[in-house]
């Protein structure tokens, strides 16, 4: 294996790592969760900044709506957690690839394949489970909310599609500003402690920042099959971190429906993996 690509699987490991201490910083912090995300936000901007130097905005609306879609993600993460566990919010998070086909059929025009269809049927099942204990209750709400992250998510990814000329460092750089810009005046008035400040700086510098500078450099040499199930990594230790350092542990039906998303999220990519390539290399024989 080349030095390269093991740089780039030391360096993805490290952002997936990195991220997955998000629920847990965020459980620690006491603060509002706008508040949150504008101190987290103005950390991260200027991070991600300082390691682009000079980014190049296009403000196209696929920049924009894909900045706007990334805000939203980060945003409805911050919320999330807050309402429900650590497990909930980053797994029905991550079921963003199954939205990413479903919107891929009206915005992209795509036709949905069939391991795509039993991928929705699987999801959904496990998704279920995740409401059944938590209906009444604040965490049913915050379930609903880490839904709409991940469809944010699935929005960034479309959007990404649309910009083949543009990097993705200078959209998710654009939505830290967006998500800065809305969170700045719920800083006012409220008293951060010392805890509150350091959770804060970790989550800005290292959880968010540097570990998406992290993943675009890791990203170049790693195809997509790989980059994704590498970051499967983050939501295997999200709850895990949670769960040692003050004992949140979700409910038996949300393991069980966590494993049932995730398992049908991997099963998925390494198909359409397959298919993908597959079509590539008739397509270069077709050319050749």
């Amino acid at each position: 294996m080349k030095k390269e690509k093991l740089k780039a699987i030391f360096f993805i490991l490290l952002a997936a790592a990195l991220l997955s201490t998000g629920g847990l910083l965020l459980k620690l912090v006491d603060l509002p969760p706008m508040t949150i995300a504008g101190s987290r936000a103005i950390i991260s901007t200027m991070v991600v900044w300082l390691y682009v130097k000079k980014p190049k905005f296009t403000f196209s609306k696929a920049q924009l709506s894909g900045a706007l879609c990334y805000s939203l993600m980060v945003i409805g993460f911050i919320v999330a957690n807050k309402l429900t566990s650590a497990a909930n919010a980053i797994v029905l998070q991550f079921s963003a690839p199954i939205w990413v086909a479903i919107m891929g059929v009206f915005i992209l025009k795509e036709k949905i394949k069939w391991y795509d269809v039993l991928a929705i049927v699987f999801v959904a099942i496990g998704m279920l489970l995740f409401f059944v204990d938590d209906v009444g209750g604040g965490n049913f709400a915050g379930n609903i909310v880490a839904v709409l992250s991940g469809v944010a998510l699935a929005g960034v990814t479309i959007s990404l599609r649309f910009q083949k000329d543009e990097s993705p460092v200078e959209t998710t750089l654009l939505g830290h500003i967006f998500t800065a810009l809305v969170g700045f005046p719920f800083i006012f008035g409220v008293v951060f402690t010392p805890l509150d400040l350091l959770g804060i700086f970790l989550l800005g510098a290292f959880q968010l920042g540097i570990a998406y500078i992290l993943y675009s450099v890791a990203i170049k040499h790693l195809n997509a099959l790989e980059a994704i199930l590498f970051m499967f990594l983050e939501p295997i230790l999200n709850p895990i971190w949670v769960f040692l350092a003050i004992g949140e542990r979700p409910s038996n039906l949300s393991l069980i429906g966590g494993a049932i998303v995730l398992l049908t999220i991997i099963i998925r990519s390494i198909i359409s993996n397959k298919e993908e390539v597959k079509a590539n290399k008739k397509l270069i024989k077709i050319k050749a």
